[in-house]
């Protein structure tokens, strides 16, 4: 595997654990994080496809690029409804990285 594919699946791997861990946090008391339903979802759609992407890495699917495409457009939409959010910095992170790593994948091929 190739160390560009690799650094992606771990990139997609820490995503899905940030936004998936603060999602759950963050639902356990929305009030109190000023957070939507919205939020949360986009969060949560973000841990998902991130989790996904990584799995059609790992097993070297033909259809990686496209997976990495959708996937840095899901975390982009995760950092469009979060930016503002207090106490999200490091989600926003992680869907930044994701993304940026993401996109270089789908170009690669």
């Amino acid at each position: 595997m190739a160390a560009a594919m690799r650094a992606c699946i771990d990139e997609c791997q820490k995503c899905h654990t940030v936004c998936l861990t603060t999602a759950t946090e963050l639902s356990r008391a929305p009030a109190l994080h000023r957070s939507s339903p919205a939020q949360i979802l986009a969060m949560l759609d973000a841990a998902q496809i991130c989790a996904t992407t990584a799995d059609f890495m790992t097993r070297g699917s033909a259809h990686h690029a496209a997976m990495c495409r959708l996937c840095a457009d899901i975390c982009e939409a995760c950092i469009r409804a979060c930016t503002g959010m207090p106490g999200m910095e490091t989600c926003l992170a992680a869907c930044v990285s994701c993304a940026k790593s993401c996109r270089a994948m789908a170009a690669m091929g």
